[in-house]
């Protein structure tokens, strides 16, 4: 299964692995090490807690390395419709708006960063500037115009 991201998504991702991979396996461990020295492990909820986080971080850790070694990355091409990686300006009811075309895992909207698979990045694919797109909210549909992709 391939992941898209950007560059720059990638290497976050592979910044992450690291950290948790050399800080937080340590910082678990000795968790662990420390919760063991109170006895009974069969009632000790510090040391079960600390199991917990120790699977946890496995299972975030295995799931990193499996999207760094499926990751596609984005080139950011030109284009004149709208593809994954593409910086879009839209408009509606005179409000601008700028977004940027991303796979699941790089998903920010505060830094406008919105996934491929949601319903405005959907209805986005493969239109071109001055197209208009009509999209389902929660509470009504909301129109949007393709002022320019970048």
């Amino acid at each position: 299964m391939s992941h898209y991201l950007t560059k720059e998504g990638l290497e976050k991702l592979k910044k992450e692995l690291e950290y948790l991979k050399t800080v937080k396996r340590r910082e678990i461990a000795e968790n662990l090490q420390h919760a063991a020295s109170f006895g009974d492990l069969s009632e000790n909820f510090a040391y079960q807690q600390a199991k917990d986080e120790q699977a946890f971080l496995e299972s975030r850790i295995l799931e990193l390395e499996e999207k760094i070694k499926n990751a596609q990355i984005i080139k950011k091409k030109s284009s004149n419709k709208v593809t994954i990686g593409s910086i879009v300006f839209l408009s509606s009811n005179g409000k601008k708006e700028q977004f940027q075309i991303v796979g699941p895992e790089e998903v920010d909207p505060f830094q406008g960063k919105i996934s491929y698979q949601s319903p405005l990045g959907k209805s986005l694919l493969g239109k071109a500037v001055g197209q208009v797109i009509e999209v389902k909210g929660p509470d009504r549909k909301i129109k949007y115009k393709i002022v320019d992709i970048k």
